[in-house]
């Protein structure tokens, strides 16, 4: 087995001034390089970790409602592929407008989803009529993006969309299908973990608006929640 080259060393290898660099700048960017190249170790440490995960349960029979009004059960989301990730908006009856986080995310998915689904299928999957989520679909200019209308809350409760005060939450979920059965895989359970000061986050967060922001000086900003023009 090869043994990686101490992040230090590599960094220090790799470290090429800009114009007009300072000699404090660029220290302080070579130490900064080598805990990215630590932390990108790690997020390969965690991939693999998860890819290793054993099969999880077998769903209930759920039903969901299609754009075209007819009722399919999960297995049909798969389409020919044998893997399903699936997003739960947080855009119940009785929200005027969906979460702005929840846009964010869609906004951002809605044209690699073409590529994507050369590998994986993709649903999201919300509380509201499929008309009335495609409606603010095209007013955003997504296109490609497939929406399904849960038929029951039952399926947003067990996978931790809804909470039993009635209140939505996001859910990212990872489905397998094998021998002809459907079983999760992943879901995401940081919602509640965060550590002071911080908001909430995946890791790694698979928003690119916070991703960005992460790159600049004021970060994400105290005030967090994204101000999207509606």
């Amino acid at each position: 087995m090869s043994t990686l080259e101490p992040a230090t060393t590599l960094a220090a290898k790799a470290s090429k001034p800009y114009p007009n660099d300072s000699a404090e700048y660029r220290a302080a960017r070579v130490a900064l390089l080598a805990e990215e190249i630590e932390l990108r170790r790690h997020i390969e440490r965690v991939a693999q970790q998860r890819r290793a995960l054993p099969l999880g349960g077998e769903p209930p029979e759920y039903a969901f409602t299609d754009e075209n009004g007819n009722t399919v059960q999960l297995a049909d989301l798969f389409g020919a592929h044998d893997t399903l990730l699936t997003y739960f908006w947080m855009y119940g009856p009785q929200r005027q407008r969906p979460c702005p986080m929840c846009t964010a995310f869609l906004g951002a998915l809605d044209t690699p989803v073409a590529d994507l689904q050369q590998r994986i299928a993709v649903a999201v999957i919300g509380r509201s009529p499929v008309a009335r989520q495609l409606a603010f679909a095209r007013e955003r200019g997504w296109k490609n993006l497939s929406f399904y209308a849960t038929a029951g809350d039952s399926y947003a409760r067990d996978y931790r969309g809804l909470a039993p005060d009635g209140s939505e939450w996001p859910a990212l979920d990872v489905w397998v299908r094998r021998n002809g059965k459907v079983y999760h895989f992943w879901g995401g359970e940081l919602g509640g973990t965060q550590d002071p000061g911080q908001d909430p986050r995946g890791a790694p967060d698979p928003t690119p608006l916070w991703n960005l922001l992460d790159l600049t000086p004021a970060g994400r900003g105290k005030d967090w929640y994204p101000k999207l023009a509606y």
